[in-house]
């Protein structure tokens, strides 16, 4: 199933029922009085989070999406039947949006949490409505009223308590199968993982964390180089990263370098998600055989990173280290779920720090898709224009704006 986390798409809700004018006629009776029924309300649209799904595949060719228009009323005082309310189903994890106001309408975490996002119309009145006892034949009505219409953008974020941070083959899906049941592809070529893989980590019996596996990053991906950026996103909501270093890289680069290169890299994008607790894992130990190397290897990446957070040296293939790797990781959210509900202080703060990063996610690739946009178009910014672009131009205007040129 191919794997979408981006739909944008169109939901209109039901228009209501017109009401209906009506007299009584009997036989007899030539003066009944009136007896027209209101119309029914429009039908609604609401977003469903659904466990089962884990894509919006089901979104990416059928973008429109119209509920029942409520029916109108009839004669003798009969009201017209409300229309159907329409239910979209969607992974959780999804966020929806307003495209037109970039408002966050609302963030479906929890199977079975539903949102409404479009209302539906109000019915209209039918001649009885209107009867007093100095106007007993009534010929007013009113229509319904028309139902909300709006342009929605959905976005995925899998819900995965650990992240996978590194650069491409530097063993994040490998570390995935060995401590979980998932069966990621694994290959000693760059980009094997095209899309972010789920795995969940029993430590004991009813004990467990999911692990998320995303592609590898590189250098520049925070402006767009890669795969990496697009999904760099699902990261924003797990709640420890573990950044993974090849020990023994393919082409005998510094292990020091890989490392940099993706702190750098997380902190272009969102520093918010910088500050997000992370550990240090350095991968691969089996291919360093001499202890003294992988001890000089393992220095070296301490030192430049100045790092002060944990530090495990494992081998995934081999399995050794990842046990004990586990049992940290599942302590650790233990002692953090368990500060959560005792400190509320923590939890705002915490609350705060996954607002910000999602901020800073969805305006990072915003950003991203907007000069891609303007590229497509034949435009390109000062960045691009390089040699070409004279710092003396008499159109600069000298405030610091990004200024773009066409072709």
């Amino acid at each position: 199933m191919k794997f979408v986390d981006e739909v944008s798409i169109f939901v209109k809700a039901g228009d209501g029922g017109n009401g209906c004018m009506s007299f009584r006629r009997e036989k007899f009776i030539e003066k009944g009085g009136p007896n027209g029924g209101d119309g029914g309300d429009g039908g609604s649209i609401y977003m469903e989070a659904d466990e089962n799904l884990n894509t919006l595949v089901d979104y990416r060719y059928t973008r429109r999406f119209d509920a029942q228009r409520g029916s109108n009323g009839g004669s003798t005082d009969c009201t017209g039947r409300k229309g159907e309310d329409l239910i979209l189903r969607v992974p959780v994890g999804t966020t929806i949006i307003d495209s037109g106001t970039q408002e966050v309408i609302g963030d479906l975490t929890k199977p079975g949490q539903r949102l409404m996002v479009a209302q539906g119309g109000w019915h209209g009145l039918g001649n009885t409505r209107f009867k007093s006892s100095t106007n007993r034949a009534p010929r007013q009505t009113t229509l319904g009223k028309p139902g909300d219409s709006r342009d929605l953008k959905m976005e995925l974020k899998v819900l995965a308590d650990v992240g996978l941070l590194g650069l491409p083959n530097a063993g994040k899906s490998t570390l995935i199968r060995a401590v979980s049941a998932a069966k990621p592809k694994v290959a000693d070529y760059p980009f094997t993982t095209l899309v972010p893989n789920l795995g969940v980590v029993t430590t004991e019996r009813y004990k467990s964390f999911v692990i998320a596996d995303i592609p590898g990053l590189i250098e520049g991906a925070a402006e767009g180089a890669g795969l990496g950026i697009r999904f760099l996103k699902h990261l924003a909501r797990t709640r420890l990263l573990l950044h993974l270093v090849d020990l023994a890289p393919l082409d005998l680069s510094d292990p020091a370098d890989a490392a940099e290169i993706i702190v750098n890299e997380l902190t272009k994008f969102s520093p918010a998600l910088a500050d997000r607790d992370r550990w240090l894992v350095l991968n691969k130990a089996d291919q360093v055989l001499e202890d003294a190397e992988r001890e000089q290897c393992m220095r070296a990446v301490v030192e430049r990173l100045e790092w002060q957070g944990p530090v495990y040296v494992i081998s995934a293939l081999e399995r050794d280290g990842t046990e004990r790797l586990c049992q940290d990781i599942m302590r650790y959210l233990d002692d953090r779920t368990e500060r959560l509900a005792q400190e509320p202080q923590f939890a705002e703060e915490q609350a705060e720090l996954n607002q910000r990063i999602e901020d800073e996610a969805r305006a990072r690739l915003q950003a991203l898709d907007d000069r891609r946009a303007l590229r497509r178009a034949g435009v390109k910014s000062v960045e691009d224009v390089g040699d070409d672009f004279d710092d003396d131009d008499e159109d600069d205007d000298g405030d610091g704006a990004e200024i773009f040129y066409v072709r």
